[in-house]
């Protein structure tokens, strides 16, 4: 234990296990504050509608990942070949970035959306989950027979999709009939339909970036980052437009009416909701790195990425319920998902060791220098 919070405290080096555990320290942080200010909130005095809270707390995220990559200009990205874009000359990799911050804007929007529709919260939950374990596969399964990715998945790893799977579907034993009629309503599905295609194409092309860098050129995962956040900021912000001027808000009480409120008729907390919503612009940074990690399959950072967010999502509910006295405990179901999931990180403990065992050996990883 003394060793884990040394390392989580100490300058690592880049794709060690220790640099790992601190990207899932801060990523189980960011999201543990996430959840808990969703629900506060929504939930508890403040009492805004999702939708305010959508528009004020993805600007306070948005603003923040802005502000960091252009104050510390990450967006120099480095490249092995230059383009000319529109006279402009620019890294090529911007080619392929910028469709991945375009996903970037649907998944963060459609990922709140989900929770505004005639779906059960819990299975919207189940679905995001386990379809970034199963989209982190199929994509190192494609990359392997493209003959991009050169590493084998580890049996270690394949097992702890299992359990990961197993961990996210936990609250399906809670299925009431009804919870799946969202097949029947357009918007919901387009929505759902949105979420799982974006996240999909961004996942592979974060791994396409990560798994064609040559050799000599350092995969700097800062100014992917940049370039992607810069895509889609500009994204949202279009179609922020153009739902304010352009689309008919309808019923009083639907999400583009209560979306145009937002802005007409600012809440009285809004200044706190976009503070708020830093907590998941420094989750972002996190997120990314994780799923973009050194030397890592997409079946192993998605493992991790998903897991840490799984454990985080457990951890925001009690501290939720017992210190802000709002939602429910975890049921039977979320702990018994909870042992589902120390189980597939043994596993990716296993597979962590093989790898950096490997990456050692190839080159690809240099030990790190012990410190003065």
């Amino acid at each position: 234990m003394l060793r884990t919070i040394k390392a989580l405290t100490s300058q690592t080096c880049e794709g060690s296990t220790e640099r790992l555990l601190q990207l899932c320290f801060g990523y189980f942080a960011s999201y543990i504050a996430t959840g808990m200010l969703v629900k506060y909130f929504t939930m508890g005095a403040p009492g805004m509608n999702e939708v305010e809270y959508l528009v004020y707390s993805t600007f306070g995220g948005s603003l923040v990942c802005l502000v960091v990559v252009i104050w510390l200009k990450w967006y120099k990205l480095q490249s092995a070949r230059r383009v000319k874009i529109l006279g402009m000359d620019l890294p090529y990799e911007v080619l392929y970035i910028v469709p991945s911050g375009v996903c970037t804007a649907v998944v963060i929007p459609t990922t709140t959306m989900m929770y505004l529709l005639p779906i059960s919260v819990m299975v919207a939950m189940t679905i995001m989950r386990a379809t970034i374990i199963i989209i982190s596969r199929i994509v190192d399964e494609i990359q392997i027979r493209q003959g991009i990715l050169h590493k084998k998945v580890y049996w270690e790893e394949n097992v702890a999709v299992v359990f990961a799977l197993m961990a996210a579907s936990m609250q399906m034993v809670f299925v009431k009939p009804g919870d799946f009629d969202f097949v029947r309503n357009f918007a919901a599905m387009a929505i759902l339909s949105s979420y799982i295609l974006a996240y999909g194409i961004r996942i592979y092309i974060m791994n396409y970036y990560k798994n064609t860098r040559p050799k000599g050129v350092k995969q700097d995962n800062k100014g992917f980052f940049a370039i992607e956040q810069f895509s889609a900021a500009a994204t949202m912000a279009l179609v922020c437009l153009a739902l304010y001027y352009f689309v008919s808000a309808g019923d009083s009480k639907g999400p583009i009416a209560l979306y145009q409120a937002a802005f007409n008729e600012p809440d009285v907390f809004w200044r706190w909701a976009v503070l708020a919503g830093t907590a998941y612009g420094i989750g972002a940074f996190f997120s990314v790195f994780l799923f973009m990690f050194q030397g890592r399959t997409a079946t192993f950072a998605g493992l991790v990425n998903r897991l840490t967010s799984l454990v985080a999502g457990t951890g925001a509910t009690l501290l939720t319920c017992f210190l802000l006295k709002i939602g429910k405990a975890p049921k039977t179901a979320d702990w018994v998902g909870l042992i589902f999931i120390f189980v597939a990180v043994y596993f990716l403990a296993r597979a962590e060791k093989r790898r950096s065992q490997e990456l050692i050996a190839t080159h690809e990883l240099e030990p790190c220098a012990p410190k003065a």
